[in-house]
């Protein structure tokens, strides 16, 4: 079910051996995934130029989003905030499914992840990250003399 995304990513490994613990004693898996840490939703993926990471936030506003890059490991954290009356309005919530509060994902990028080449961009409530990977870790053609 749970892949490594690269090879070396032992962050991924240990968080892959949470999941797996708090699956077992997880009888409902709910929209925002596994356990707490499972919001936003991610999608990690690549070309030979780049590494891209989707992150499904909606609702989140962007003032409280943070990306951060800093020795290989790239952040997501950030707040979502509750549509729902708060206590004080002495209103009643019936049924609350969705996930409100603060959240933080962490990924082990890839050793050729250039970390001066990052873009992000925030629409629709899907944070598209864009990382550039180091010109010199690109496939080259070698002409033959």
């Amino acid at each position: 079910m749970y892949r490594s995304l690269f090879p070396r990513d032992v962050f991924a490994e240990m968080d892959r051996l949470q999941r797996d613990v708090q699956q077992a004693f997880d009888l409902s898996p709910t929209i925002r995934g596994f356990a707490r840490n499972g919001f936003p939703a991610l999608n990690v993926g690549g070309t030979p130029k780049t590494i891209e990471i989707y992150a499904f936030s909606p609702g989140v506003d962007p003032a409280t989003l943070e990306v951060n890059l800093e020795r290989g490991l790239l952040t997501i954290a950030g707040e979502r905030k509750s549509p729902l009356p708060d206590a004080q309005a002495k209103a009643a919530v019936h049924i609350n499914e969705r996930f409100d509060g603060r959240f933080r994902r962490v990924l082990t990028l890839p050793d050729d992840a250039d970390p001066e080449a990052v873009d992000a961009k925030l629409r629709d409530g899907v944070l598209h990250i864009t990382v550039q990977r180091r010109a010199s870790a690109q496939p080259r053609r070698i002409a033959i003399q």
